[in-house]
């Protein structure tokens, strides 16, 4: 295809002359914007000073990321480990690199650990469930007969017995329950929930403990988890209320089917947890039972995610206490 071009635009190209510096900073932003994969804004800011410049002056790193995972925004500072500074500070003299305080050496940080950190959410990962353990549950019918910790084991069934969680009796069909689990993960990608609601065999008529709605959160804890705060075979678990957590992500509400299947919920799109909890919140009773006559939930839920790979040497830091992304 010919094109015009007038005698400056000539002269410019034979010169060299930098693009980003005909536009100016805002234009040239806005063209890489549009970048969308991590490897091609890495290779971009490696093109020139004045383009690496540019990525690390308008956070387009951070941006990508924002993008992707809209939770990011919860990420308050980026901190570098002292080994990880010193062994990426090639071409750079030393008394640019003992400044970490100023507002330049904080740019190259972010750039760094966001490029990092997009790179790591886009890799390819195998799918698995997530959940690492126990936190807790809202009420509990018979603990540990019927406790959380019945949840984790594929199905309602082991070694040919009946394996499920039962909610506390409730009058009320509109009482909630819900389960906390901490996840294998202070950073996952999480894209399902499934559930498979219990049957009763041994009741008359084989009711099935559904909920009529299911809805989860993903946050992280106040405070750092300490072995004793998890389920265990003598711990019912006490750290359910939501005032010991901060929930940065909410979905809406999944219809449940009465049915004894493996139910998936499918997220809108896949969402980053930050700080490794997740809630599982059932909202509405259907069933009662027949010996009281009151409304149960008994389901077993499992969480669909991708664990993102931990960013060796830096860290991001929200508003939560443990560090996000660490080296291993």
């Amino acid at each position: 295809m010919d094109m015009e071009v007038d005698e400056e635009g000539h002269a410019a190209a034979a010169a060299g002359v930098d693009f980003v510096e005909r536009l100016g900073p805002d234009a040239s932003a806005a063209v890489f914007a549009v970048l969308r994969d991590p490897a091609d804004l890495a290779r971009a800011a490696a093109v020139s000073r004045s383009w690496r410049t540019l990525v690390m002056a308008v956070h387009l790193s951070k941006m990508q990321c924002l993008r992707l995972f809209p939770e990011v925004s919860w990420f308050t500072r980026v901190e570098q480990s002292a080994t990880s500074a010193s062994s990426s500070n090639n071409g750079v003299n030393e008394e640019d690199a003992e400044s970490t305080a100023t507002a330049w050496e904080n740019h190259k940080r972010e750039q760094r650990v966001y490029m990092r950190l997009a790179h790591a959410l886009l890799s390819p990962h195998t799918r698995k469930g997530c959940i690492a353990a126990c936190i807790g549950a809202s009420s509990t019918d018979n603990f540990p007969e019927e406790g959380i910790q019945n949840t984790l084991v594929p199905g309602d069934h082991m070694d040919d017995m009946e394996s499920y969680w039962s909610s506390g009796g409730q009058e009320d069909p509109g009482a909630p329950e819900s389960l906390v689990y901490k996840l294998c993960s202070d950073l996952c990608i999480i894209d399902e929930i499934r559930i498979q609601p219990f049957r009763a065999y041994q009741q008359p008529g084989h009711p099935i403990y559904s909920a009529r709605y299911v809805r989860v959160r993903f946050g992280c804890p106040k405070s750092p988890l300490r072995p004793e705060d998890l389920v265990s075979e003598e711990n019912e678990g006490q750290l359910t209320a939501d005032d010991n957590y901060i929930w940065m992500y909410t979905s809406s509400e999944f219809p449940m089917l009465q049915k004894n299947v493996l139910q998936s919920f499918k997220l809108p799109r896949p969402a980053l947890c930050i700080g490794g909890v997740v809630k599982v919140e059932f909202l509405g009773r259907i069933q009662k039972q027949v010996y009281d006559d009151l409304y149960y939930i008994c389901p077993c839920p499992s969480v669909g995610s991708s664990a993102a790979t931990r960013i060796g040497g830096s860290s991001l830091q929200g508003w939560y206490s443990p560090q996000v992304l660490s080296r291993a």
